[in-house]
């Protein structure tokens, strides 16, 4: 569809400030501190993908969600169990060991993916709050809105194209409802309460969320912590729910202590009211994922899972090399045997990445071949004081035990994409490194229609609320009908 993307960056000077006001009025912005927010970029040129690959995504996202799932209760069970735990907050662990084993059904996961010359190249899973569902809905949504009407798009067929492209917040929706009726024998809440942090930096989109439950025929709310107290039920402000979505970190009830929070979330499945997702810290370590890949080598370590034949070629197809970063022999990347992990790392910079186990937001990632660069040099700073060499930051992370160490990738390939990003104030043309992030849910009967949602950053570390935007994801079909509206003028 290179014919529409050029259109669109003759006219978004047109309809870009206008992209950028409305995604921002429905929510596409990050959440302060103080309760002020600023706006998440959004971009006038779309990624476009035929449905049929979109749902591909989706179906190995759910292998993929499914198998880590499988990988974190071995490792659990296993001589694996502190690799996993030794990096969780005392509450983490805590409610994992109390908890995990009865976990049946996480409504919504997400995987993060760069797309090579070889496909969707899997970089981790998200399943604690895995966002962004109403982010991509409101770019893709916004954007399909204020371009079709640029174009003059007759206004009575809008919502059709709106709604042949998907929506993330449904698929939650109905995952939400599906993994309700799986645990209160078939019966459909009549509450649902979005459970956040007050201005949590996601705020706004747990606000756009409620009001597309509510279209869609909930009677929801955004609840916080300190609200919610109840003997028998869920209660917040004088309401009893029966369904809680969880947007809040377990981590952050010892920050902000939220004593009937804790308590609620200790137990599964849910008494007081259905509580998904369930607190599963350990199924986003990034050590569970390194497992996987370490899988494919170590046929016991797959059987000890119960990786099916569809998961492990899943892993095969889309999981880069990783592997706990630790001194000791191991196989490498090019499946030949090395002596020691970390000098094989040491001596190959340019091809390895290192991440903090547990952590999030792209704070402690390290990518070998950006050394020397600012960015490189203010994450080393704010972790250990000083601006080590790659060797000596390997030797560093292979004996740091904060958040469960470090686990090292083999880099995924990706070029910069040219887009335009969409501000009030104009538009910017920059070189975006852009990723893809594909949902599923594991242990539901059927998978809802889930889409994915792309985020571009000039950094080769992509994450929304430390910078970057969002941009639309659309459908050829709907691509093309926007081209021919533009054909018709």
């Amino acid at each position: 569809m290179q014919e529409l993307l050029e259109v669109l960056r003759r006219q978004a000077v047109h309809f870009g400030p206008e992209l950028a006001r409305t995604a921002y009025a429905r929510g596409l912005a990050v959440t302060q501190k103080d309760g002020s927010t600023r706006p998440i970029p959004v971009t006038a040129t779309p990624v476009i993908l035929d449905a049929a690959e979109i749902r591909r995504r989706a179906t190995l996202s759910a292998l993929l969600a499914s198998a880590t799932v499988k990988m974190t209760r071995a490792a659990l069970a296993g001589a694996q169990r502190e690799l996993i735990l030794g990096g969780l907050s005392p509450l983490e662990r805590e409610l994992t060991e109390r908890t995990f084993a009865s976990v049946s059904r996480l409504a919504t996961t997400r995987v993060d993916y760069f797309v090579d010359s070889t496909g969707p190249r899997a970089l981790e899973v998200n399943a604690t709050i895995p966002a962004m569902q109403g982010y991509s809905d409101i770019a893709a949504r916004t954007f399909i809105e204020v371009v079709a009407r640029h174009f003059r798009y007759p206004e009575k067929a809008l919502y059709a194209v709106i709604s042949a492209n998907g929506s993330n917040a449904l698929a939650l929706y109905r995952s939400l409802l599906d993994g309700y009726a799986a645990e209160r024998d078939g019966k459909m809440p009549d509450t649902i309460a979005l459970l956040c942090r007050r201005n949590d930096a996601q705020i706004t989109e747990q606000r756009y969320l409620c009001e597309r439950f509510r279209e869609f025929g909930a009677d929801a709310d955004v609840v916080h912590p300190d609200e919610v107290s109840g003997d028998e039920y869920f209660e917040a402000r004088g309401k009893r729910y029966d369904l809680v979505y969880r947007h809040l970190f377990v981590r952050r009830l010892e920050e902000t202590p939220a004593p009937w929070v804790q308590d609620f979330f200790g137990t599964v499945p849910g008494r007081k009211a259905v509580l998904l997702n369930p607190p599963v810290s350990p199924v986003e370590v990034k050590s569970t994922f390194a497992l996987l890949s370490q899988a494919l080598v170590e046929p016991a370590l797959a059987e000890a899972a119960g990786l099916s034949p569809e998961e492990l070629e899943a892993i095969r197809a889309s999981v880069p090399w990783t592997r706990p970063f630790r001194h000791g022999p191991g196989v490498g990347p090019d499946g030949a045997q090395v002596d020691d992990l970390v000098a094989r790392v040491i001596s190959e910079p340019k091809r390895f990445v290192l991440k903090r186990a547990w952590d999030y937001g792209g704070r402690a990632v390290y990518l070998g071949r950006s050394v020397g660069t600012p960015a490189f040099e203010e994450r080393a700073r704010a972790a250990y004081g000083t601006v080590p060499t790659w060797a000596e930051l390997c030797e560093r992370a292979a004996t740091d035990p904060a958040g469960g160490g470090f686990v090292v990738q083999e880099v995924v390939e990706t070029t910069p994409e040219e887009h335009l990003l969409c501000e009030e104030s104009g538009l910017t043309s920059l070189p975006l490194h852009v990723d893809y992030s594909a949902y599923a849910s594991v242990g539901l009967a059927k998978q809802p229609a889930w889409g994915g949602v792309c985020r571009g950053s000039t950094s080769e570390i992509v994450n929304i609320v430390g910078g970057g935007g969002v941009l639309p994801l659309i459908t050829t079909e709907v691509a093309q009908k926007l081209l021919m509206a533009w054909k018709a003028l």
